[in-house]
């Protein structure tokens, strides 16, 4: 019980951190609000790793097969890709919708591992098609077209799923905090070489934003971080993931509190269907054993 509840407290500051993020773009660009932010996450990340090499709590046997700046960057670059699509696209959509078009990284992993040689039930066919439905009333106009937010999400959420399974291929082989850190470095700097390319980055803009850049970095990646470590050492991984997947739901509480957005009937009907394919694919479906004579 306890793990679970510090999961869905992560994944309640996880959907909380879309409004972070629409709000701060108010005063700062996306690539300069993803350089501060992921900057920041690294730095946040310090103190534990030196708390934990300390206590000698994290396994070191395996860490030095593959280079942890290697595996880092490769992460750091593909969760660049990720968070500049979602970032952007927010400038173009509304927090609800991003939560629940984000969150369909967790039906893409199992098709996309399926290049891997994954093996992918008849629960995550069922979950997507549910799924796409769902997607289809929240975002496809009636011209059968889509809003350039909701592709931008849509296209994101590919290289959320693809950074899930780099991270599951190469976290084994590499401490994780150190992953997490440099990845975020990567991340940050990738984001502020953009920055100052198309954006006019100023110290100003991150006072003005300073509430949505401390909730982004400190509290969406050092806390949240830190309690998902904890929680997913005790919590059954179906419980994990089907407790992340509120991240969409407490992006759209967010969304309706805080920034006063709205959804029609539609958008509503299209948000639940998603939600339950999420579900769904997250649920193992009962075997039917056949009666043989």
């Amino acid at each position: 019980m306890h793990a679970n509840l510090m999961l869905l407290v992560t994944a309640a500051i996880w959907g909380f951190a879309f409004v972070a993020q629409r709000v701060a773009m108010d005063h700062m660009g996306p690539f300069s609000f993803n350089g501060v932010r992921f900057l920041l996450g690294a730095a946040s990340l310090l103190p534990l790793i030196w708390f934990f090499s300390r206590k000698k709590a994290v396994a070191t046997t395996t860490a030095a097969k593959t280079s942890v700046w290697l595996a880092g960057g490769v992460a750091g670059t593909i969760l660049f890709i990720a968070a500049a699509l979602q970032q952007v696209g927010l400038l173009y959509t509304t927090a609800a919708k991003a939560g629940f078009i984000t969150g369909l990284y967790m039906i893409l992993v199992p098709f996309l591992g399926l290049f891997l040689r994954h093996v992918t039930g008849l629960n995550a066919w069922l979950g997507a098609g549910i799924a796409l439905i769902g997607l289809y009333l929240l975002s496809i106009n009636a011209d059968f077209t889509m809003s350039k937010g909701d592709f931008l999400m849509f296209i994101g959420a590919i290289f959320w799923a693809c950074h899930i399974l780099w991270i599951d291929f190469i976290g084994r082989r590499v401490n994780a905090l150190q992953l997490s850190a440099v990845q975020f470095l990567s991340c940050g700097v990738l984001s502020m070489l953009v920055a100052f390319r198309l954006e006019t980055p100023s110290l100003s803009s991150v006072f003005l934003a300073w509430e949505s850049v401390l909730f982004a970095s400190f509290i969406s990646v050092g806390v949240a971080y830190t309690l998902q470590v904890i929680a997913q050492k005790k919590a059954k991984p179906t419980h994990a993931a089907i407790i992340m997947s509120m991240e969409a739901v407490f992006a759209a509480m967010g969304g309706v509190m805080f920034l006063n957005e709205s959804l029609p009937m539609r958008g509503w009907i299209g948000c639940a269907l998603m939600m339950t394919g999420m579900l769904l694919s997250q649920i193992p479906l009962p075997r039917l054993n056949r009666v043989t004579n």
